[in-house]
């Protein structure tokens, strides 16, 4: 982090002399999250123009894509039309390449010097990582006819392979154009998995054609629960499912960004809404109805009823037909056993595999997992599916706490990393922050806190080997808006990507010095943010602000 600064103090040093001798606006290095080297040089710099040429070097459809995506940023921001030939340029260009030399699937360098930008990564998703680089080192400018980009040379790569993000839209729908938009901001932020989470006891949000109950009776709840469970309801009927289509439009839609799709179907609790679908399901038959308030249910899928296998995994059938992630995650948390209990299946089932009404879940899971690994993919499960025995292979998503991910790591499981202490960002990001964010959930974590998490801390290096990456979380039962939903990502988002991506120490104070940029960029797209950290600046939204922020 010396050295981070050092070079934070050459290159504001070279800005401001370029810029002074100049008079054009300067690239800025110091982006989010910050790169793991960047050699400033004492040549001039390279002037990106009207016309300035883009060339890719290869002819894949991913790199097209990259090319396309920068030509749009440098539009966007600096109001500058660049050129792109149909011949390779023999002047002054920017040039994307792939370069097998470069460190890491996900690594990248840019080079820049007075004649050309030379972007090279291993992979096309290496290149998208260099361009998010140059695009946040733009000056945000509609006046200027030409940007000085300073001689360095810039060298990076991630630090974990699993760097995501994940959006509830079962307690609240949210439509496929903020779905888009919320996969902007993680493309912004260097993340690389969109976590979907689509069923729960309030809402099932994903069209399967051979259940057609589930988007028919499962979409829609009749009314919601104001405030923290209250005895009074809003009286409105809420609801909606993604097509397959649209999922499919949605998931290419990522892919075009580096970005994969990981569906969540949780199971076997939280099944409210497909029970009331289908109510032959459950341990009692029913009726059902969709939960029209938040928390823990005891009605839950019947683990001695062979139906239920049955239309689990013709489920998840058509869900990995749908999305090619590696990763299938399966829910698995809070799942309580009262029904179980009591069942005549349950209890026969227990008996016939010689297992305990607390170890049935254990069956159902290595179940699932056995059919799931028979279709080519991996399940991911919350971290109670530890609490009985479970396959190695299963990946365990840590959210009570870093102790549960430490102890599946040193058991060999892979694990994600979401504790609720630094990860959840449905809690208040302001402390004593007034009537707005006093009807969220859970408690104060706020943006210093995020950034503190150490993912690996109490592993061996052999241990940490094992932790794919982070993950943070927006389950949305007090997220009704888009808009809300910006605020409790940002800009928490922005610390979150510097504990995915940056390797070594980290200082806070300077990620604070760096933040005010990107925040312009929050600015530029018209996302809503908490603005407890910038005096001066105004909400966009003011009826996302709670008091005093």
């Amino acid at each position: 982090m010396k050295k981070m600064k050092m070079l934070t103090v050459l290159l504001l040093w070279l800005h401001l002399g370029t810029a002074s001798a100049q008079t054009q606006p300067v690239a800025v290095y110091d982006v989010i999250p910050m790169p793991l080297s960047v050699e400033a040089s004492k040549n001039s710099p390279f002037l990106l123009e009207e016309g300035t040429p883009v060339w890719c070097d290869a002819d894949d459809a991913a790199m097209q894509q990259n090319k396309a995506f920068l030509c749009e940023y440098i539009r966007q921001m600096a109001n500058l039309n660049v050129s792109t030939p149909a011949a390779k340029p023999k002047g002054k260009a920017i040039i994307l390449a792939l370069d097998a030399a470069v460190k890491g699937e996900e690594g990248y360098v840019i080079e820049v010097s007075p004649k050309a930008i030379l972007v090279k990564g291993r992979t096309a998703s290496g290149v998208f990582y260099a361009i998010q680089t140059l695009r946040k080192s733009l000056p945000i400018t509609a006046e200027a006819t030409a940007i000085a980009f300073p001689s360095v040379v810039i060298k990076d790569a991630p630090r974990f392979r699993h760097r995501g993000m994940m959006l509830d839209c079962a307690r609240h729908f949210f439509d496929v154009a903020f779905v888009k938009r919320y996969i902007d901001l993680l493309a912004m932020h260097n993340m690389n998995v969109f976590h979907w989470h689509l069923s729960d006891d309030q809402g099932w949000r994903i069209e399967i054609k051979k259940y057609p109950k589930l988007a028919e009776i499962a979409s829609m709840r009749p009314e919601t629960v104001v405030g923290h469970n209250s005895h009074v309801y809003d009286g409105l009927p809420h609801g909606g499912y993604y097509t397959q289509e649209q999922i499919r439009d949605v998931i290419k839609y990522a892919a075009d960004r580096h970005i994969t799709v990981i569906p969540e179907i949780d199971m076997p609790g939280h099944m409210l809404a497909a029970l009331t679908a289908y109510p032959e399901l459950g341990c009692t038959g029913g009726p059902y109805t969709l939960s029209r308030r938040w928390g823990v249910f005891n009605d839950v899928l019947c683990l001695g009823n062979e139906k239920v296998y049955q239309f689990c995994e013709d489920v998840l059938s058509e869900v990995i037909d749908l999305f090619p992630s590696t990763f299938i995650h399966i829910g698995g948390d809070e799942a309580p056993r009262m029904r179980w209990e009591t069942c005549e299946k349950c209890q026969a089932l227990a008996k016939a595999q010689n297992l305990t009404v607390n170890t049935l879940q254990s069956y159902f899971t290595n179940r699932i997992e056995k059919y799931v690994n028979s279709r080519g993919r991996r399940i991911i499960g919350w971290d109670e599916i530890l609490e009985g025995p479970i396959n190695q292979s299963a990946t365990i998503q840590s959210w009570r706490g870093a102790e549960t991910g430490v102890k599946a790591a040193k058991a060999g499981h892979d694990v994600i990393m979401s504790p609720t202490s630094h990860c959840y960002f449905d809690y208040q990001q302001v402390e004593n922050a007034g009537t707005n964010e006093a009807t969220l959930c859970g408690g104060y974590l706020p943006v210093e806190r995020v950034y503190s998490l150490d993912p690996v801390a109490k592993l061996t290096e052999e241990e940490a080997s094992h932790v794919l990456g982070v993950q943070a979380n927006l389950w949305t039962e007090y997220v009704v808006f888009p808009q809300q939903a910006d605020y409790q990502v940002l800009p928490r988002m922005a610390a979150l990507c510097e504990v995915q991506w940056c390797k070594g120490e980290r200082d806070y104070q300077n990620f604070l010095q760096r933040l005010p940029r990107l925040v312009d960029l929050y600015d530029y797209y018209r996302y809503n943010y908490a603005t407890h950290l910038f005096p001066g600046r105004r909400p966009l939204v003011e009826g996302f602000r709670p008091s005093g922020d």
